[in-house]
């Protein structure tokens, strides 16, 4: 009986102690509205306030960083934000029954598409202001071309294979597989991206958390999760630090995997 009650105190000390220590890891979600995960990072990350909904743990000592102001506008709708191990594909939602749908005109003679999300595949989308819930998609829809961060209804659908990212357009059909440009100049600070039949050949795509990253031995980037988005919603590699010395008629982004049947607004 005696051991017993000195075992009780000291096993509720280290569980408490766990409960404390508790950390979101590298581009992990830290806080937000109605989060009630762990709300501080791990070393060499600090939570930054990505919009009301979401913080992410991005690199950089919470002692050092330097303050940086955003200006976000508030969602009509509620945004479900998801974590998941670090370097895992993030699961999606399998519907007994999918409805097809023509939707937005894509070129040649391309098969009507499914309206919900298909097994085994995620939308891709940003969740912070000025392209909050702005979705990765080719233009015209599921043809090869530039990769965009645009509107819902043109959202495409994809999955991550051996580090590429796969792009359906449509049943029978062979998938588009994104790009990334290689330039002469490795120092360049805007990347290219677009949609090829052919599979990329420069760098890996992979997922931490559900955050999606670029990367490649060649080219060393303080944030591998960093992109742009500039004129006319076309997306880039940012090679450079984010939220730093930002190209004209750009704005920095992070882009994440999203599970729910339906491209929401």
């Amino acid at each position: 009986m005696k051991t017993s009650q000195l075992a009780a105190p000291f096993l509720s000390t280290i569980l408490a102690s766990q409960v404390v220590t508790a950390q979101s890891g590298a581009w992990q979600q830290c806080g937000g509205n109605n989060w009630t995960g762990a709300k501080t990072c791990v070393s060499g990350y600090t939570c930054e306030v990505i919009n009301e909904w979401y913080h992410q743990c991005v690199p950089g000592s919470p002692n050092t960083a330097p303050a940086t102001t955003k200006t976000t506008t508030k969602p009509s709708s509620t945004i479900t934000t998801t974590t998941r191990p670090t370097g895992t594909v993030p699961p999606t939602t399998t519907q007994d029954t999918t409805t097809t749908t023509t939707g937005e005109a894509g070129g040649g003679d391309l098969p009507p598409f499914p309206s919900t999300l298909l097994p085994s595949h995620y939308f891709v989308r940003a969740v912070a202001s000025p392209n909050f819930h702005s979705y990765l998609q080719a233009k015209p829809t599921r043809t090869p071309g530039t990769a965009y961060l645009d509107e819902n209804t043109g959202a495409g659908q994809f999955r991550l294979e051996s580090g590429q990212l796969v792009y359906n357009i449509g049943e029978g059909l062979e998938p588009l597989y994104m790009n990334v440009e290689k330039p002469d100049d490795l120092t360049q600070r805007k990347l290219t991206t677009s949609f090829k039949p052919t599979k990329n050949t420069f760098g890996t795509f992979k997922f931490q958390g559900d955050t999606l990253t670029w990367s490649t031995p060649e080219i060393s980037r303080p944030n591998e999760a960093a992109w742009l988005v500039c004129e006319d919603q076309e997306l880039f590699i940012n090679t450079g630090a984010y939220l730093y010395q930002t190209p004209a008629g750009c704005f920095d982004q992070t882009i994440h995997s999203y599970g729910g049947s339906t491209p929401d607004v």
